[in-house]
This record gives structure tokens, sequence and C-alpha cells, in this order.
């Protein structure tokens, strides 16, 4: 399986996966044109995509879906809780390319399993599986729980959101006090100092390597999220490099990793 996120941030997220026989993508939140840059860039034409999932309605997520699905006619996957949001946005997608799924589901070889994630809207997280691969996806949540971490349990690859430094959130003289509650509630966005925790608890259950993913650009910035994390998991004895890798994902195309 190889996986690669070509976008990451409130800027817009692309995340595209592939095995032997599959290729699909996860969220679309850039332009349909820019989405085809960043494929070709992977040797990936836009007919060779048999699909994307979508974790949600937001702009940053679906941008380019809409143009995508009616300029190549490929389906479109959400749960039938997120189609609500989606089907006044999407007036492009065919009623045949607007796939619905409520649990997990198979999709060609790979097994797509969905998980619901707190946010401020219906959003869900994936496992993605073929065999003894899997790779998870958690961006958009105001925190985690048991159900959660457990079901991403055993994937070798997660991104996980590290969206803001709490400090920095607070500082941040642009934001109104309601925003900056709403981003570090229950249902907004998963700080440096609570991805922490989540990654402990998935080093502690096998992962090995992590990706930083959905950083604010205003309220955080790779380096900081690195180091504050990083710091947080060696006092727990746990150390970048060798017990784990972390990388950070920006709005630039990412590192390719390949599962075995």
């Amino acid at each position: 399986m190889r996986v690669i996120n070509l976008a990451s941030g409130s800027k817009g997220n692309l995340t595209y996966i592939e095995n032997e026989n599959t290729k699909i993508l996860v969220d679309m939140g850039l332009s349909c044109q820019e989405t085809v840059k960043r494929l070709s860039l992977l040797g990936v034409t836009p007919d060779q995509i048999d699909g994307v999932l979508v974790t949600h309605e937001h702009s940053d997520h679906i941008k380019g879906i809409d143009v995508f699905s009616k300029k190549y006619n490929k389906p479109i996957f959400a749960h039938n809780d997120v189609w609500i949001g989606l089907d006044d946005m999407f007036k492009n997608v065919k009623t045949e390319n607007r796939k619905v799924f409520t649990g997990d589901f198979e999709f060609k070889e790979l097994i797509v399993r969905p998980v619901e994630v707190p946010h401020d809207v219906k959003c869900f997280g994936f496992s993605i599986e073929k065999g003894n691969q899997k790779v998870s996806l958690l961006t958009d949540l105001g925190h985690t729980n048991d159900k959660i971490l457990e079901s991403v349990k055993g994937s070798q690859l997660v991104y996980i959101e590290a969206n803001y430094d709490r400090q920095k959130l607070y500082n941040n003289e642009r934001y109104p006090l309601s925003l900056k509650r709403r981003i570090d509630g229950a249902n907004g966005h998963l700080s440096n100092i609570d991805s922490a925790s989540a990654i402990e608890r998935l080093i502690e259950s096998g992962t090995r390597q992590i990706v930083l993913s959905h950083l604010s650009e205003e309220n955080n910035t790779p380096e900081l999220a690195y180091e504050e994390i990083c710091a947080i998991l060696s006092k727990h004895g746990m150390f970048e490099g060798m017990d784990f890798k972390i990388d950070v994902a920006t709005q630039k195309p990412g590192v390719i990793f390949r599962l075995k």
C-alpha cells in the first residue's frame, strides 16, 4: 500500500492511497485542477482514481469534489449522516455516484472502517486496510476516546490532528473568545497536548509512524507541534527516532509511505 498526504490544513486537505488495483482519495479540499496537478507528481491520472472518501462537509475537505466527480465520472463515498450536509453542495455528482455507507464496507481490495469523531458537524475518520496493512486518518475532532483509539489500533501509519498550541490560540488577538473556545472545545480540534496524549496510546498499541496533520497556520507551526509533542512523549519514556517516527503534514505534498 502506498500513502501520501498531498495537502493538509485549513487551506485544503487531500490524501492519496493506493494498492495494487485500487486508487482512492480521502477528501479533496483543493480545486479539481490543483488535485489533478498534484496527482500528476505521483504519475497518477484522474481517470485512474476509483473513488473519493469524504470525512465531512467543510469546504477545506470537499472544495474540488463536485467538479472532479462530474468531469471524470467518479463515485463519492460518505456516511449517510454526512450526505445530509453534502446533497446541496454536490449538485453535479450523479445519483449513481452518490455512494452511501453506514458502517464498514469493502471497496475493491480495501476494507474501509469509518469511525465517527466529535466535531461541530457530522464527521468521520477512517481506517483503511488490506491484509496486515492498515492506515488511519483522524482529523477534525475535538477529543479522542477509547472507541476512536480502539478503532485505529494496529495501524502502521496514523495521520492525526495537531491543530493548535493552546497558548498561541488564546494569545491570538485576531480571534474572538467565542472562536477560541469553539476550537478548544470538545467538538473543535485537537491541541498539541491532546494529540500527544492520543499518540502515546497509539504507540502503546504498536503504531510506529505518526503524521501530525491539519495544523493551524495561525495557532501552530510544524516546528512547534513536533517539538511540543516529542517533549511530552519523552517524559513518558517514548523517544522519537527510537520508539516511533513523527512527520508533519503541510499544504505541500508530504512523505510517501509504503506499507508492507
